[in-house]
């Protein structure tokens, strides 16, 4: 039987984030989409124990702007151990959409490599708005919620291999 919705996760393999401090960008463009992924990723977060104190929520104007906000979080706050970059880019007429996704892709990779913690690519790239909907509290899930996820598994894996250097 296919999985329909994506974003459930075995919770036991989840680990806690207690004490993890965790940013979530989010952009404003295609809001009906990434207000309910930003509000997942933060219930998630909340649920396995990361407190309201321990998550920075920004919004920007659209997708494009995620690469350069999780850049200002992450020099600016250094004690933010992930940041969750929620986005939806739609795909239209033009090429703006493939330009689009592959700069903010290359470029949320470079601010995770430049400053060595993990930064969560929760953008959706969809060809039609229905495909949004889906993957946003829909009947495929919410992506927002398997980007806390993913933070909360990243930070954990992140926190471990640190500690087994010695």
């Amino acid at each position: 039987m296919k999985k329909t919705n994506l974003s459930e996760h075995n919770a036991a393999e989840v680990p806690s984030g207690k004490g993890f401090r965790i940013g979530i960008v989010a952009a404003e463009w295609n809001s009906e989409i990434t207000h309910p992924m930003a509000q997942g990723a933060y219930d998630t977060l909340m649920q396995y124990g990361v407190t309201a104190d321990d998550i920075r929520v920004v919004h920007v104007p659209g997708s494009y702007e995620l690469t350069t906000a999780a850049d200002l979080m992450l020099r600016n706050d250094s004690h933010l151990d992930a940041v969750i970059c929620i986005g939806c880019v739609i795909q239209g007429e033009t090429r703006h959409f493939d330009f689009i996704c592959e700069a903010v892709s290359q470029g949320l990779t470079n601010v995770s490599l430049k400053h060595e913690k993990p930064v969560i690519f929760s953008l959706l790239t969809t060809n039609d708005m229905q495909q949004a909907l889906d993957r946003s509290g829909g009947k495929h899930g919410n992506k927002g919620i398997e980007g806390a996820v993913t933070a909360l598994k990243m930070v954990q894996l992140q926190h471990d291999l640190e500690h087994n250097k010695q």
